[in-house]
């Protein structure tokens, strides 16, 4: 006990003899850690952006005008057992038309030809919506081939292109944010080598008299070692402390953005605190612990 609180003695003197150098050391950590948070969020923002795409996304089938309600139902029952169907919606002609009126209601000229017809021009239609957007493809394919009568007018937008295109700029995204992040952990282990190696340096007649005295290599490098993982503790908890209002502070923007899905990113870091902060802790440690017994290694022989 009296030699681990030593240990932590000469760690903490140390840390407070090269101040400057440490608060170097752990604001590179803390770059590297909010590189990290970022990752997540973008990762988080392009999971739902993905997910509210693929809610939009559906299939229209017009039927003929004069298509029988017994015909339109068991269409619908043939529909719905294809393979990646969730749902089919069947909209009636007299449905269609007040939604018609409704998204037109501000429009003069459109409703006085409406009413000049003196009929309802719509058609019924049955709209299906995919289970596995990935699987539209197989979708559209079974659609195609389906021969029906009453069906008029197959609508099939090109919704895999839309998809693609997200994926591919959330990928691109997601490796840029990666690669910035091995830049600052990169940089990290350079700082806590160098951190290491100078407060070696300034204390190498001290490690001398030590091992004179008879010290044991770990009692030696144990101080170091605390020394990096406390840069790593100071480093998350300050993330955390800087984090969580920055959060707060984006919410209502991405809530604005989502309108209608389901999005708080605030309790998304909240309910995953322990994984993501104690992670990246362990991770900050074991960098940090690695670079520091890599310098003590090299630069303790005395």
């Amino acid at each position: 006990m009296i030699s681990f609180l030593r240990i932590i003695r000469f760690s903490f003197q140390d840390i407070i003899r090269n101040i400057w150098l440490s608060l170097i050391t752990i604001s590179i950590l803390i770059l590297a850690l909010i590189s990290v948070n970022v990752l997540l969020v973008l990762n988080l923002v392009s999971e739902t952006t993905m997910g509210a795409i693929e809610d939009k996304i559906d299939i229209n089938l017009y039927l003929t005008q004069d298509a029988k309600e017994d015909e339109i139902l068991a269409l619908k029952a043939k529909i719905t057992n294809l393979p990646n169907v969730a749902s089919v919606g069947y909209i009636s002609r007299d449905e269609a038309l007040v939604s018609f009126r409704s998204k037109y209601k501000d429009n003069v000229e459109i409703l006085q030809a409406l009413r000049e017809l003196g009929k309802n021009p719509l058609s019924p239609s049955l709209t299906i919506k995919p289970e596995d957007a990935s699987n539209y493809k197989g979708l559209i394919a079974h659609l195609t081939n389906l021969d029906e009568d009453i069906v008029e007018y197959k609508n099939f937008d090109d919704h895999e292109a839309v998809l693609n295109k997200i994926d591919a700029i959330s990928k691109r995204v997601n490796k840029v944010g990666l690669y910035v992040s091995l830049v600052f952990i990169a940089i990290s282990i350079l700082m806590v080598f160098n951190s290491i190696r100078m407060a070696i340096y300034t204390h190498r007649y001290e490690i001398g008299i030590m091992r004179l005295v008879g010290a044991s290599r770990w009692f030696i490098r144990a101080p170091y070692l605390v020394s990096a993982v406390t840069y790593s503790l100071i480093g998350v908890l300050i993330v955390i402390v800087a984090f969580f209002p920055f959060l707060t502070l984006l919410h209502p923007y991405l809530q604005a953005f989502f309108v209608g899905y389901e999005i708080n990113i605030f309790t998304y870091f909240t309910e995953n605190f322990a994984i993501f902060f104690g992670l990246q802790f362990i991770g900050a440690a074991l960098i940090s612990g690695l670079a520091s017994l890599i310098a003590v290694a090299k630069y303790s022989r005395v």
